[in-house]
């Protein structure tokens, strides 16, 4: 596919003072601020307002999960008028959380003598808790903003002291609006793909019609095996504040069985999120005898529901099998309450496979601002992508869809 080149603007940049930095053009301008600055900047309370993620989510993350600096980029016309808000972090990235086994355990042998080998600091544009979106409220708005951050960000992010570019995880939809970073010496590879799935069925039983024999029958010897133990009662509620001293260890439970880690969530994220997002998220709690066996954050966008994370309690998990009786009852309330779909996040493919989910791409914008390092970086990228020690994600129909045009 044929990219075109954005016009050439030349970039004036001011000199940064304390972290403040104006890149002045002629097409617009992008200022840094942080969070209390936001304040006057009245285009931040409708950022992002159509998606389940807005501009309340970014504020939440800042407030409840340590280890980021949280800035923005504030992003103004030629004649000044805020065309969008761009969140993004400030962190040291370890380049190897991707690597598999075998190349991951030659590298730690070169960090025993070597330890900041490959780890960086960083600027990150997006989220800290899953995918990054583009700013601006329209398609044109955000092909504007990208255009702008692409020609001023390298500048940001030396001021910064950032050597290391990422925009993290950003749905393939956005590939057209952010062409331009591909002008700037920026390298497209993917990230861990979200799934979707299509639950636009009268029950459960009929979208089971749609999958294979094979899989009908397993998923019901799962529920039958749920059903034969002790009861397990299910509610729904848009705040666990209350309960998170009993649910907040069976998150940690799931966190450290993952292969990949990027944020860790904090009580005060699974407390203040429903506080401050009551229309947008449904907690499902199970217990069985009064005790809590597991919890799913979700998330509602549109017609689909999302889920976000999920806790289990793997003393009895694995025997109940929580994972696919828990995705079975939001799927079921998802029905009964209007969504399409049910959308999931990265990992644990192959149950995810079986249940003819398809893969929604997602995708990494990285570049160094050196520009000799950033040529032997996008040699090592493909190597250190993710996606690539993952051998359940070539078996879905689409996978093609996480490098080419989906």
């Amino acid at each position: 596919m044929a990219l075109t080149a954005p016009e050439h603007v030349e970039a004036i940049v001011a000199v940064p003072r304390r972290e403040r930095v104006g890149a002045k053009r002629q097409a617009g301008r992008v200022d840094v601020v942080g969070r209390a600055e936001l304040a006057g900047v009245p285009a931040w309370r409708q950022s992002f307002t159509a998606l389940r993620k807005d501009h309340r989510f970014y504020e939440l993350a800042e407030d409840t999960i340590p280890g980021f600096e949280y800035r923005y980029f504030v992003l103004r016309d030629a004649g000044g008028a805020v065309i969008g808000v761009q969140p993004f972090l400030l962190l040291d990235q370890d380049l190897l959380t991707g690597a598999g086994m075998r190349l991951g355990a030659l590298l730690d042998r070169v960090r025993r003598v070597w330890p900041q080998f490959m780890r960086m600091r960083t600027l990150m544009v997006g989220c800290a808790v899953g995918e990054g979106h583009l700013a601006g409220n329209d398609e044109s708005a955000q092909q504007a903003c990208a255009a702008l951050l692409a020609d001023t960000i390298v500048l940001h992010a030396r001021a910064l002291r950032a050597p290391l570019i990422v925009c993290k995880e950003f749905p393939a939809s956005y590939r057209r609006a952010l062409a331009p970073f591909l002008h700037r010496g920026f390298a497209r590879i993917p990230s861990m793909p979200m799934t979707r799935l299509g639950i636009d069925y009268a029950s459960f039983e009929e979208y089971l019609k749609a999958l294979s024999r094979k899989t009908r029958r397993d998923l019901r010897l799962k529920f039958r095996a749920a059903a034969q133990s002790a009861p397990i009662e299910l509610s729904v509620v848009p705040d666990v504040a209350p309960m998170i001293d009993e649910l907040y260890p069976l998150y940690l439970q799931v966190y450290d069985r993952s292969p990949l880690h990027f944020e860790k969530l904090t009580k005060g994220y699974f407390c203040e999120i429903g506080k401050r997002m009551p229309d947008k998220v449904r907690f499902f709690v199970w217990r069985q005898g009064g005790r809590a066996v597991a919890f799913s954050l979700c998330m509602l966008e549109d017609d689909a529901i999302y889920a976000e994370y999920l806790g289990l309690d793997y003393t009895v998990a694995l025997t109940l099998h929580l994972y696919h009786y828990a995705v079975r009852d939001v799927i079921c309330w998802g029905m009964a309450n209007g969504c399409k779909w049910f959308r999931s996040g990265g990992l644990n493919y192959d149950p995810k496979l079986h249940m003819r989910h398809v893969l929604d791409p997602l995708d990494l914008y990285v570049r160094h601002t050196s520009p000799l390092v950033n040529a032997l970086l996008g040699r090592l990228l493909p190597l250190l992508e993710p996606t690539r020690y993952d051998k359940t994600l070539r078996k879905f129909a689409n996978f093609g869809d996480l490098w080419g045009k989906p």
